[in-house]
């Protein structure tokens, strides 16, 4: 495939061979059949980050493959980013490309949309950002309706705002999440909704509580929080846990609690190893976890947590990295066995895989 251009001719034969290589992958494991959530084939993406490409005093998005950084692709057209992104950077490009202030060591341009029609674009530079610049940002955000933010070696100037608002439809109840620039959010918005709509589904509705780790922004948490007695979720990023509590507050969440710890920590804490300061407040033998939700990032989860976790009735695991949920299953697998099995398809026209499994006990 381009690197900007998707054949979408072909999507459902590469999500069959995904699905495919997924079965024989886990075999050893189990014989379900994964169910499948395709993407749309085209204007999934929310997010991208372009390289800046100067030639000729005119700049122009790029990308390069991996290893190969002094051999640009310019990237004219973007079919697997929003609709709202590729109406975006034309304008954007133009306004860059008639205004030397702006364009000059211009390096990348990130872009960051939403599902509900919001947008946040990202200049960085190879140079202190002054008045003048602020000055034609202003302009260009006035001529975008939507805000610019400046970044350059310690440095970061926001003009507006430095999140977008978004807007999820689960199982016909609205949610509303705050997306801080820089921190982690799903790229693919419709395969997102599909994630949350999935573990609310297999999870059901619980008199138990519900453990969680890696929480980022409240993603998963809030939507879950309806289906259990209590949630305790973690997360090491502090400016996810800020948005988390902001995003609590804005949904009326009033059973959940979110503390800033990684799942090391956590383990550490659950095993009476040591104290945090940051659990002073909460009681955690107070807690009646029946289910744990890990979505881990791609090293998967370390060898006391998944220990830790195995203690647990019901473990629901999304995994963006196969390889790895596949070594931790080598442990959980004692212990527990597959009973819903899911591959969502968050990066069409790729290798990468994310999936979905619900652990319980034997």
């Amino acid at each position: 495939m381009a690197l900007h251009r998707a054949n979408t001719d072909d999507y459902q034969d590469q999500l069959y061979n995904k699905a495919q290589r997924l079965r024989e992958a886990y075999r050893e494991f189990t014989t379900l059949e994964p169910e499948l959530f395709p993407s749309p084939p085209s204007h999934y993406r929310l997010r991208a980050e372009f390289k800046i490409w100067h030639q000729n005093n005119t700049a122009y998005y790029a990308m390069y493959r991996q290893g190969e950084h002094k051999k640009p692709f310019i990237i004219d057209t973007f079919t697997i980013g929003s609709k709202l992104m590729n109406q975006l950077m034309p304008v954007v490009l133009k306004v860059i490309n008639g205004c030397e202030i702006l364009r000059k060591r211009l390096f990348s341009a990130e872009f960051l949309t939403t599902m509900s029609g919001d947008a946040l674009i990202t200049l960085i530079y190879h140079k202190k950002l002054d008045e003048t610049w602020k000055q034609e940002a202003r302009a260009l955000q006035d001529r975008l309706g939507f805000p610019i933010l400046g970044r350059s070696r310690k440095q970061k100037v926001v003009l507006a705002r430095d999140y977008v608002t978004e807007q999820l439809e689960i199982d016909g109840e609205q949610y509303q999440y705050k997306q801080v620039e820089g921190s982690f959010t799903q790229p693919n918005g419709e395969i997102c909704r599909s994630m949350i709509h999935w573990a609310k589904r297999v999870c059901g509705n619980d008199t138990s509580d519900l453990l969680e780790l890696y929480c980022g922004n409240g993603n998963f948490t809030i939507p879950l929080s309806k289906n259990f007695e209590n949630v305790l979720a973690t997360e090491i990023s502090k400016v996810s846990v800020k948005s988390a509590w902001e995003n609590i507050r804005a949904n009326g969440v009033t059973n959940l609690n979110i503390v800033r710890l990684s799942s090391e920590e956590l383990t550490q804490a659950i095993d009476k190893v040591r104290p945090f300061r940051r659990l002073s407040d909460i009681d955690l033998d107070s807690y009646n976890f029946g289910t744990v939700l890990v979505d881990p990032p791609r090293a998967g989860l370390d060898k006391n947590t998944c220990a830790m976790v195995a203690r647990l009735p019901r473990i629901l695991y999304i995994s963006c990295n196969p390889t790895t949920q596949l070594e931790n299953l080598k442990l959980l697998s004692k212990t527990h066995s597959i009973e819903q099995f899911a591959l969502f398809d968050q990066f069409p026209y790729t290798e990468h895989t994310e999936t979905g499994l619900l652990l319980t006990r034997q």
